[in-house]
């Protein structure tokens, strides 16, 4: 069933035609700010965060760093090391990212898959995480991702990324 419907029915394909090209050397490159919202298991917002990122290119290889700020007063930095490739997919790697993360960039849209290992203050889990980025024409991206464990969604995060210096 979810195969057709819902967030996991989406494929990059979908995304290919209308709409600005979606290249993450430029859109995830230089002063960038981010704004979003954490969902919990039961659809209630359960965190607000705002997060500075910065990101850098050489060739095909990029490296994005995040620092949050979440409305508790926790602060958390994330670095993320990118390597795209001549295809429309990319690597991307984190210290709390179990393995590499797989992308691909299509059309509008990229689309993120990894394991992500939760701090052992958020309780440590292992997360299986798909991240959707659309671009707008404006040059904002939406993010959407959900976080399942057991192929149970456990939470949600909508944010948006636009340019610090816009």
């Amino acid at each position: 069933m979810f195969r057709y419907f819902g967030f996991k029915a989406q494929k990059p394909q979908d995304y290919v035609n209308g709409g600005p090209e979606f290249d993450i050397r430029t859109h995830l490159n230089g002063p960038l700010i981010c704004e979003g919202v954490l969902y919990g298991p039961t659809g209630r917002v359960t965190s607000r965060f705002v997060a500075d990122m910065y990101g850098t290119w050489d060739g095909n290889k990029g490296h994005l760093v995040e620092n949050f700020h979440f409305d508790s007063g926790t602060k958390q930095k994330r670095e993320w090391f990118l390597t795209s490739k001549n295809d429309g997919t990319f690597d991307a790697e984190a210290p709390d990212v179990i393995g590499t993360g797989e992308g691909v960039q299509m059309g509008s849209a990229i689309k993120l898959n990894y394991r992500i290992k939760l701090a052992d203050a958020a309780g440590g889990h292992e997360l299986e995480t798909t991240d959707w980025m659309y671009l707008l024409d404006n040059g904002t991206l939406v993010n959407r991702s959900q976080m399942r464990k057991f192929g149970i969604k456990v939470a949600e995060l909508v944010a948006t990324i636009r340019r610090a210096d816009a």
